[in-house]
């Protein structure tokens, strides 16, 4: 299996917007009740001797299992918590010991809970994180209306956070978080729950980002479209171990990943043969084809439309944890 664990030297990214980590740890104590007078105490390794280096105005794709230790990375990552071992740079910044400092560099959004006001219409709240951060008032317009004309909030503008959806939510956070210019943006599922739009809104509008700014992304997700779309290079965390660093199409390869095609046709069919692709399961009229995930899906579609009548057909991206699984299953064993 490939872990291609990258090394960096002391210092090499100094507040440009680079991340080193060098077999970083953290380690939990749980105490447990055992008798009426006895604990037991089991220390939990959430994150085991990690190395990787994110250079510069890479995005990168950081996922796992839940449990994996990835929210306890990305904690440790913007200072929250302290490593219990190794050696951890943001920026050329310690983040547990200089947390403040760090935050001018940094820019989170956690895709299932706000850092907006509840209360507080949207620019409101803009107008608090430019006195938090201190924002000069003519780079906080420029940056405010781009986000605003971007990520299409500017009927949303006067709406209490209280009262938006979802995606409007996640999309007034992401403004919000990169109002100061950070560096580097850590994004903790920022298209959970959105509707399609919205998920290629806001995918575009990170990618805009990244080009015109050379802002670094660490994003975490299950949506493997999220990685497809936005990064290069994929690194997987499972108990608390870099297990892979390298391309999707190389994590999918590894673990001969399938991504289905789900078809409805007007009538029932016996199951279809398309090259390239092989029936799974057959419902009536709705069928399942499974695809290679590192293949074109483009050829199957066109042969099923070519030769059967459709009424609709969608495509299933493979889970994470599926992806993760397979990867597992197929490594050599003893």
């Amino acid at each position: 299996m490939r872990n291609k664990q990258h090394h960096g030297g002391r210092g090499r990214f100094e507040n440009n917007g680079g991340i080193e980590l060098e077999d970083v740890e953290k380690v939990f104590t749980l105490r447990r009740r055992t008798g009426v007078l006895r604990r037991s105490r089991e220390e939990v390794r959430a994150v085991d001797g990690i190395s990787f280096t994110v250079a510069p105005g890479e995005m990168v794709g950081y996922i796992g299992p839940n449990g994996a230790g990835k929210s306890t990375t990305i904690k440790m990552l913007t200072g929250i918590l302290a490593p219990s071992g190794g050696r951890l740079r943001v920026a050329g910044i310690d983040p547990a010991r200089e947390r403040i400092r760090l935050a001018h560099h940094i820019g989170v959004v956690y895709g299932q809970r706000t850092t907006l006001w509840w209360d507080l219409p949207l620019r409101d709240s803009y107008t608090l994180v430019r006195r938090l951060y201190r924002v000069p008032a003519r780079r906080f317009h420029r940056n405010l209306d781009r986000c605003v004309e971007l990520l299409d909030l500017g009927a949303l503008m006067d709406t209490p956070v209280r009262q938006l959806s979802l995606g409007q939510r996640v999309r007034g956070d992401i403004a919000a978080a990169l109002l100061h210019d950070p560096a580097i943006l850590y994004l903790d599922e920022p298209t959970i729950g959105l509707d399609a739009v919205s998920k290629v809104k806001v995918r575009g509008f990170l990618q805009d980002i990244n080009a015109e700014h050379n802002t670094t992304v660490l994003l975490t997700t299950h949506d493997l479209t999220d990685i497809e779309q936005l990064c290069r290079r994929v690194m997987v965390i499972d108990h608390g171990r870099l297990v892979y660093d390298g391309t999707l199409d190389g994590l999918h390869t590894l673990g001969e990943s399938e991504r289905t095609l789900i078809v409805d046709f007007e009538r029932v069919l016996p199951p279809v043969t398309v090259p390239g692709a092989r029936t799974v399961k057959t419902d009536g009229p709705r069928q399942w084809l499974a695809i290679p995930a590192d293949a074109s899906a483009a050829p199957v579609v066109a042969a099923v439309a070519a030769h059967h009548p459709l009424v609709d057909l969608s495509i299933r991206e493979p889970d994470v944890e599926d992806v993760i699984a397979a990867m597992y299953a197929r490594l050599p064993r003893g």
